[in-house]
């Protein structure tokens, strides 16, 4: 069974969101959904939400499956949100617990449980799932993050962060447990999908501003991406990646964004006023001795 595809674009993450349906019993999956977060308000909005609440509701959808490819570390997630208008079940790599228990400690979140519970289904490598007469494969493509999966569905595969549109290259190993050798091991395996393996990213930022791109065959991230193209050894990777990394911010949203996607986006627990607030760590102290 061949799935229908839409992609919404949140442009303020620059964030591809899919929503993938099996044509046959119309239940779907949403893949990366986002909550609008503005960080110097602290405000919340569900506007890009609600496009995906009106393409379901409005083409007669069942939300089956609500899947992130990895923690993310720039936008907020909807998937909480998403599953109390239409239900569905939470689903993330099974490492999830291993990030939990990282930022547990860096934002000293004593309560926070690290089993991964706030999740509906933790996923390893292999695992299937079913989408009506479609059926979704989970493969592990670490790196980028410990949690990182890509979802095949039919000759389509999600594959989050692990490679962008080939004029971008690939995603950023800088953060905890991240790993540029693990990387290129993963994307190695997405490139023996086949050729003809279409693959859809998580995010484009539109180098030289040009129009939107979210999809292309494996054949031409072999042949064209910037970092890993066909031909480029694992050390030459690593040493390309390390170097870029090496210069590159962290992300706008990083610290509430993990705050929130470490559960699933849920609010932090509220105070006694019924207040939510997020953490910041404070580095650089010393130099204030």
């Amino acid at each position: 069974m061949t799935p229908k595809i839409k992609a919404l674009f949140h442009q303020p993450s620059s964030t591809l969101c899919y929503i993938v349906t099996c044509p046959e019993s119309r239940k779907c999956a949403v893949i990366d959904p986002v909550l609008d977060f503005d960080i110097y308000s602290g405000e919340i909005d569900t506007k890009f939400a609600t496009e995906v609440i009106d393409y379901i509701r409005e083409n007669n959808l069942q939300l089956e499956w609500l899947l992130e490819t990895h923690a993310h570390a720039d936008h907020v997630t909807a998937a909480s949100y998403l599953k109390k208008k239409l239900g569905g079940n939470i689903a993330c790599g099974g490492e999830i617990t291993s990030i939990q228990q990282t930022f547990k400690e860096v934002f000293n979140l004593k309560e926070l449980s690290t089993n991964g519970e706030q999740f509906d289904r933790l996923l390893d490598d292999g695992d299937e799932l079913p989408l009506g007469e479609c059926n979704i494969k989970v493969l592990a493509t670490p790196g980028h993050t410990p949690d990182s999966l890509t979802y095949v569905i039919g000759s389509n595969a999600f594959i989050g962060d692990t490679l962008f549109m080939p004029d971008s290259g690939s995603a950023r190993c800088d953060f905890p447990s991240g790993s540029a050798a693990q990387l290129y091991q993963s994307i190695q395996k997405i490139y023996r999908l086949g050729d003809d393996i279409t693959l859809y990213i998580c995010h484009d930022y539109q180098p030289n501003q040009r129009a939107l791109r979210y999809a292309c065959p494996v054949s031409e991230q072999k042949e064209m991406n910037i970092h890993v193209a066909c031909g480029v050894s694992e050390r030459e990777y690593v040493t390309t990646r390390q170097q870029r990394d090496a210069g590159l911010a962290i992300p706008r949203l990083l610290y509430p964004s993990l705050q929130f996607n470490i559960i699933a986006g849920q609010l932090p627990a509220a105070d006694e006023g019924n207040k939510h607030y997020l953490k910041l760590p404070i580095s650089g102290t010393h130099k204030l001795d």
